[in-house]
């Protein structure tokens, strides 16, 4: 998803920051929001730390993937596309998950270059379909572990659980098809497409 108040300029978008470090700060911020959310603030717990580790692999990484896919797809089509974090929002999540409330807006990948429709609608499209395929990835492999397997400490029916679920809401979110949502550009390029995503999406997040 794209940042929702300003177009950040092409020097600070494209030229002035490292995508690598942009990247690495989002993923950091949004993984500690989440993480923040799951125990309801309550940081001193000595169980923030296993969820913070749950909330890295889950909607980290499904935010981190996300974005990437959106940059690959379209440095495929020949356009120039770099992600720039959103500080400010970054802040503003890790701030209001103390209230229980989780906000995901650590910045965008930012393109420029000739896209046909189709193309635009190709590379939004990317996004919400990549936490779709790793909500499906957590279901399965939910369903083939036991209750009691763990890797490092962490049990895989919590990071199933948490990883299912999260991808499907952010699949599900960034297909509004209004504002900077990434639903606007897949609706604009087929409807069909669009619909499909939709369902798809509704049916993880609420018929499973």
């Amino acid at each position: 998803m794209r940042d929702i108040f300003s177009t950040p300029s092409d020097e600070a978008s494209l030229y002035g920051r490292d995508d690598n470090v942009e990247l690495l700060k989002a993923w950091a911020g949004t993984s500690l929001a989440f993480g923040i959310f799951i125990v309801h603030g309550q940081v001193l717990q000595p169980i923030f730390v296993y969820w913070l580790i749950i909330a890295a692999l889950t909607c980290g990484i499904g935010f981190l993937l996300h974005e990437l896919a959106h940059r690959v797809v379209a440095r495929n089509f020949g356009a120039e596309a770099h992600f720039v974090a959103n500080n400010g929002w970054l802040a503003i999540s890790i701030v209001i998950a103390f209230l229980s409330v989780f906000i995901a807006a650590p910045g965008a990948v930012w393109h420029r270059g000739y896209l046909t429709v189709r193309q635009s609608g190709l590379i939004a499209l990317a996004g919400p379909v990549t936490n779709l395929v790793l909500a499906v990835g957590f279901l399965i492999l939910g369903e083939n572990v036991s209750a009691q397997s763990e890797i490092f400490g962490i049990n895989m029916q919590d990071l199933c659980r948490v990883g299912y679920r999260i991808n499907a809401w952010l699949g599900l979110f960034n297909m509004i098809p209004a504002g900077p949502f990434d639903g606007a550009k897949v609706l604009a390029w087929d409807w069909r497409v669009f619909a499909v995503t939709v369902a798809v999406a509704l049916l993880l997040v609420f018929g499973l």
